[in-house]
C-alpha cells in the first residue's frame, strides 16, 4: 500500500504561480508512475501530468497545462511536486495526486491506471 497526502492548495490570482506537494509513504518502491489529476464539481476527474520511471524519468502533460505546469519529484521520488505558473480561472479545481505501479502509453491519462490516490487539495484562481 502507498499513502499519498497532498498539500499546497490555495486561493491565488490569475497569473500567479503555485506549487503543490504530494508526500508518499508506505511501499513507495512500488511506485513507477506519479501523476496529478484535477476535478471540478460536476465533471470527471481529468489528467494533468505524469512522471514516469524512477532513476530515469519522462513526463507527459495535458494540452491545457503544457508549458505552464511542471511535474517533478524529490526525496528519492517520495515527494511529488506540481509547479503551476501563469494560473488562470480555468485551473480552479481540486487537485489529486496519484501513483501507479506500471506505465501504459495508451492509458496513462485514465484514472483507472493508478492504484493509489490522495485526498486532494483545493486550488482556486480568482481575482
Amino acid at each position: 500500500q502507498v499513502q499519498l497526502v497532498e498539500s499546497g492548495g490555495a486561493l491565488v490570482q490569475p497569473g500567479d504561480s503555485l506549487t503543490l506537494s504530494c508526500y508518499a509513504a508506505g511501499r513507495t518502491e512500488d511506485m513507477y508512475t506519479r501523476a496529478w489529476f484535477r476535478q471540478v464539481p460536476g465533471k470527471e476527474r481529468e489528467f494533468v501530468a505524469v512522471l514516469v520511471g524512477n532513476k530515469v524519468t519522462s513526463t507527459n502533460y495535458a494540452g491545457s497545462v503544457e508549458g505552464r505546469f511542471t511535474i517533478s519529484s524529490v526525496n528519492d521520488g517520495n515527494m511529488i511536486l506540481l509547479q503551476m505558473d501563469n494560473l488562470t480561472q480555468e485551473d480552479t479545481a481540486q487537485y489529486y495526486c496519484a501513483a501507479g505501479t506500471y506505465y501504459s502509453q495508451n492509458y496513462y491519462y485514465l484514472t483507472s491506471h493508478y492504484a493509489y490516490w490522495g485526498q486532494g487539495t483545493q486550488v482556486t484562481v480568482s481575482s
